[in-house]
């Protein structure tokens, strides 16, 4: 019964339109004081004590790490180093684009940033060189996504603080599903563009990719830093957030030049703007699992399941419905700090990896992303491409599909997915 009400008054609050963090803290106060005679002194202690974690400072740094190089350039770079490669083939620009997002995701850790950066380069270029705006936006739309599931991710460091999995393992087992998916919209990228025959670019020789790639190298350079670092056990997932933002710093501003210093403080500021509005949502989040566990919730969903007879392969078919339910309304961080809690112990109970339900959670949001009424690549794309949400919502519906085919792939083979950190003894 209590379950029904707190989720009910977070559901009312939602609909006014009051955003996320304001309506779980609403919800929490409100239950707290008519609804349960806990004292306001453990509530207070939980909220410092479920903040007080040392994951939770990758966030800052992994966003003006983005920032930086969303602002310094190294998208162009990519962009260019990607048409080198592959722009020959059909959709040539298209498949540039998917490739670009992969690289720029690995060194940003955000979707929306991918989408600006890439999209705000790639979509006029494409549109010039005679490609449709629809399928531009489809690409970039969808491609975006992949900031979220290849290595480092925002949403990972999430999942790990609400969870207490490791954010090493979680990112090392994005590699694969993250390149996998990166195959598969780049697949159905060629397959529209050889069907409609859209435009190839000229093929570039052996020393035009090399100067493309040597250009982009010094943004290449950070996924090395990052993945290798962690890797190899010199700093830890948070310690390479810092390094990823000093480095991204003196990239976009001593290396590549195309930031100046007195165009640092905005940066910065953006940044910290960014960062206090996920880490607001972290607070209402801890509370909203603290009332969550206090009221046995979590227990009372998995004793049901098991009780009934429920096993693994519908619990994580009723998990994507739940997501992808839940992505209609809500964005990825808020999604992960209110359902893995919840869901979570269920997992355990079953016997799921908790790496490997970190994924599929990465993996659904993804595509939560691409779809109306609130995905927030959507939103982005619209923003540049100037469409509106029904016609971008029609434009990306083949890589959708697509996108909810490789859902069912890593939902059921979890070792796509465990394979990775397993081989590297991070498991």
């Amino acid at each position: 019964m209590n379950a029904l009400v707190i989720f009910g008054l977070l559901a009312v609050l939602m609909l006014t339109g009051m955003p996320i963090s304001i309506s779980l803290g609403l919800t929490v106060l409100t239950f707290l004081f008519t609804m349960t005679d806990v004292p306001l002194q453990s509530v207070a202690l939980k909220l410092f004590t479920g903040i007080e974690k040392f994951e939770i400072m990758a966030i800052p740094f992994f966003i003006l790490a983005g920032n930086f190089l969303t602002h310094g350039g190294v998208a162009k770079r990519m962009i260019n180093f990607a048409t080198s490669m592959v722009g020959h083939w059909y959709g040539g620009l298209g498949l540039a684009g998917v490739m670009a997002c992969a690289l720029f995701a690995a060194v940003s850790g955000s979707s929306p940033a991918t989408v600006v950066a890439i999209g705000s380069i790639l979509l006029p270029a494409m549109v010039k060189a005679g490609f449709p705006n629809k399928f531009g936006a489809g690409v970039i739309t969808t491609s975006g996504a992949l900031g979220i599931l290849i290595p480092p991710s925002i949403v990972m460091v999430m999942y790990s603080v609400a969870t207490n999995t490791s954010v090493g393992a979680l990112f090392m087992a994005g590699v694969i599903p993250g390149l996998a998916l990166a195959c598969v919209l780049g697949g159905v990228t060629w397959y529209r563009a050889k069907k409609f025959d859209y435009p190839r670019q000229p093929k570039a020789s052996w020393g035009e990719r090399w100067k493309a790639f040597s250009a982009s190298a010094w943004g290449l350079l950070l996924i090395v830093v990052v993945m290798g670092g962690i890797y190899t056990g010199i700093f830890t997932p948070t310690e390479a957030a810092a390094m990823s933002a000093v480095y991204a710093f003196i990239v976009a501003v001593f290396v590549y030049k195309d930031m100046s210093i007195k165009d640092v403080p905005r940066v910065l500021l953006n940044s910290a703007n960014m960062s206090a509005m996920l880490l607001y949502i972290i607070t209402n989040a801890v509370l909203f699992s603290f009332i969550m566990t206090n009221e046995n919730i979590p227990q009372a969903l998995a004793d049901w399941m098991l009780g009934n007879g429920l096993g693994v392969i519908t619990f994580l078919l009723a998990v994507n419905v739940i997501l992808l339910l839940a992505g209609n309304f809500m964005e990825p961080s808020s999604i992960v700090l209110i359902f893995a809690p919840i869901l979570f112990p269920v997992a355990m109970a079953l016997g799921i990896h908790p790496v490997h339900f970190g994924i599929l959670m990465v993996v659904n949001m993804e595509v939560g992303m691409c779809h109306p009424p609130v995905g927030l690549n959507l939103y982005v794309a619209s923003g540049i491409t100037k469409m509106g949400i029904t016609e971008l919502t029609v434009a990306v519906w083949p890589w959708l599909l697509s996108m909810l085919s490789f859902l069912l792939v890593v939902t059921y083979w979890p070792d796509l997915s465990l394979w990775l950190p397993r081989t590297m003894g991070m498991l």
